[in-house]
């Protein structure tokens, strides 16, 4: 399954020509322009486990780093900026990675 089983390609390029420029991103902006804000909790768990680059039931700094280029292998990477920000608003128990409920309840709240 790839991202664009659940996701518009349309709205994805969207939400990635929204964040083009660096320091540009809002995680919060991405997720409703991309469609993600509006997916199943269940569509939200597939979506994770794509992104999880290592498949370790987490996404660390490292991988999130690279998470615009989940969605196009030539989309720009995160600043370090953008990528603390992120981890630090979707790691709810400050272990320095997000789980997939930690992604959920971000995109949801």
């Amino acid at each position: 399954m790839s991202l664009t089983d659940i996701l518009s390609p349309s709205d994805i390029a969207a939400a990635l020509r929204d964040c083009q420029a660096p320091d540009s991103f809002s995680p919060k902006k991405f997720f409703q322009i991309s469609g993600m804000s509006k997916k199943s909790s269940s569509q939200l768990k597939e979506i994770f486990r794509i992104l999880d680059n290592d498949q370790s039931g987490f996404i660390e700094e490292e991988e999130l780093k690279y998470f615009l280029q989940r969605f196009e292998c030539g989309a720009r990477v995160l600043t370090t900026s953008e990528t603390k920000t992120f981890l630090a608003a979707a790691d709810h128990d400050g272990d320095g990675k997000i789980g997939a409920e930690g992604i959920n309840s971000f995109i949801y709240r």
